[in-house]
């Protein structure tokens, strides 16, 4: 336990930060989890919607130091990716039809 005054202020600090950072990582994966679902159902339109909600809230945590930039890079790539595979398999399927 902190014994100085300085080391109780950065605890109680440290506590708050790690409340607010757990708090924006949840919202994160929220968004996350939103894109994803919409890829899994297929359905195209929502997908997209998703992520163009979900791009901003991803760039501003990475901004943030809650996850790497290149971790934001990564998740925006593969999303996106899937979104994109959703519109290669329905021309596809249309095209075969």
């Amino acid at each position: 336990m902190a014994n100085t005054v300085q080391a109780k202020k950065r605890a109680k600090q440290a506590e708050k930060h790690r409340q607010l950072n757990a708090s924006q990582r949840s919202m994160l994966r929220t968004y996350l989890k939103k894109v994803v679902k919409a890829i899994e159902t297929g359905d195209k339109e929502q997908a997209e919607n998703s992520y163009k909600a979900a791009v901003p809230v991803i760039d501003r945590m990475a901004d943030k130091g809650i996850i790497h930039k290149n971790k934001a890079a990564r998740h925006k790539s593969r999303l996106n990716g899937h979104i994109k595979a959703m519109s290669a398999v329905a021309t596809e399927a249309a095209a075969s039809a």
